[in-house]
């Protein structure tokens, strides 16, 4: 017998790998979904990476959480280092069971469940702290906005790439006091504004869909959550910058034990999300990404996206789920 792996790199891409994400996905989505505007964000995260974690135990993947559940949130994590999968091809996977807990819990909109997957190593290890990033969407020349830029010349440049005025572009920022100053530049500018309160994953790949209104994602948000939109946007072509921000040393010494000598580096989408990567999402809430779950009686109907860099190709997927005939509900 050869003692060769049977498990090669391009394994990734398997197709029915890609319908599994989903699935994982779906779960996380459906739980969830019980506890929308409930006011109980920490029961629906739980409720979320529970389903979330028994749906991966029939995924053929030896799967490692690199990117799991936040601190900031103080609620049940897919932690960092566990486990997942029923054995296979060795994964890194990134998650966020539930992005948006305090919109799920309101009942606002563009609350996801999401997945990411690469081969071993290929993601960025993001501490737990907040990223600077600015993003756009796949078909503009490389380079096109620069997070040390001005917002006035990522605005002009983005504007002269897309063949439009600045007054046509929209930016989605997170509303949040510390962006007071970014939001002013950027009305200064003459660009429209999306605030939302939460969610900066869906803002990020929003700014991607050709359908959406979003044109650029500026502003700061969860390390952890760049590296998420950073595989999303590599399997569409598009942008992504994030540079690491420090609140004390602590946490600098921190970024330097997971291996960046340079905390202060401006890292680009590839050097977040490397390889061949698969990224999956199911809406919670509707929002511009998606549209969230729907219940009726003894069943219902979810809307999930997923995505391959290898093939450059984005499905969605309307999944109608009978409960009466599953093997568990989600709860």
């Amino acid at each position: 017998m050869s003692s060769q792996s049977p498990y090669q790199p391009g394994d990734v891409t398997d197709r029915n790998l890609a319908l599994e994400l989903v699935r994982v996905t779906e779960a996380a989505a459906l739980a969830a979904s019980r506890w929308i505007g409930l006011g109980k964000k920490n029961d629906a995260d739980g409720a979320a990476v529970d389903a979330m974690r028994k749906a991966f135990d029939t995924v053929s993947i030896d799967g490692l959480v690199v990117i799991g559940e936040g601190e900031m949130d103080e609620a049940p994590m897919l932690y960092i280092g566990e486990k997942v999968g029923a054995g296979g091809v060795p994964m890194d996977i990134a998650v966020d069971p539930l992005e948006g807990t305090t919109l799920t819990a309101k009942g606002g909109p563009n609350a996801i469940a999401t997945v990411a997957l690469a081969e071993r190593g290929n993601f960025l290890h993001a501490p737990d702290i907040y990223m600077d990033k600015i993003a756009v969407g796949g078909g503009l020349p490389d380079g096109v906005v620069q997070l040390d830029a001005p917002v006035a010349t990522n605005l002009r440049e983005l504007a002269r790439a897309k063949k439009c005025d600045i007054s046509d572009l929209v930016a989605c920022i997170l509303d949040r006091d510390r962006h007071k100053d970014l939001i002013a530049k950027t009305r200064e500018a003459g660009a429209r504004i999306m605030l939302i309160s939460d969610g900066d994953v869906a803002g990020v790949i929003a700014a991607t869909m050709p359908n959406s209104l979003v044109d650029i994602y500026l502003g700061s948000g969860g390390a952890p959550e760049g590296v998420l939109a950073a595989a999303a946007l590599r399997c569409v072509g598009g942008q992504i910058q994030g540079r690491l921000m420090f609140e004390n040393d602590e946490q600098i010494e921190r970024t330097r034990a997971m291996g960046h000598a340079d905390p202060r580096r401006v890292f680009t989408c590839e050097e977040m999300a490397k390889g061949d990567v698969m990224f999956a999402a199911t809406g919670v809430t509707s929002g511009e990404f998606l549209r969230g779950v729907k219940r009726f009686g003894h069943g219902a109907i979810t809307h999930s996206v997923v995505m391959r860099s290898r093939s450059g190709t984005v499905r969605y997927i309307e999944g109608h789920h009978n409960f009466a005939q599953k093997t568990w509900t989600p709860t």
